[in-house]
């Protein structure tokens, strides 16, 4: 898997998986998040538009970035998210937990 990750400020960053998120590429996404958190870059979006495919694995490393943005004092969110991977956030009920926008630009307007 390839991880994009683009700065959006001072605070901010949007980190974007292709490919696959699975067992085997998703240390991959939660070394990135610590990284970036310990960096100060706490409000985070994970554009999901170039993802394939999620498993459980993946699903894990989203909800450990979620718990490690907090910990630094800001939040992650998703974006973009395809067709499949939003019916595995819905089927899981992720969807609740995990904040869902329709773009990376959009996902904290409202703070």
């Amino acid at each position: 898997m390839k991880l994009d990750v683009t700065p959006l400020d001072d605070t901010g960053a949007v980190l974007t998986p292709h490919g696959r998120l699975t067992l085997t590429t998703a240390a991959h996404l939660r070394d990135a998040v610590t990284e970036l958190v310990g960096a100060g870059r706490v409000r985070l979006v994970v554009d999901l538009g170039a993802l394939e495919f999620v498993d459980s694995s993946g699903l894990g490393a989203l909800v450990a970035g979620l718990r490690t943005a907090r910990a630094g004092g800001g939040d992650l969110r998703l974006a973009n998210a395809s067709e499949q991977v939003a019916t595995v956030l819905r089927l899981t009920n992720l969807d609740r937990v995990l904040r869902v926008h329709d773009d990376a630009a959009t996902a904290f307007v409202d703070g």
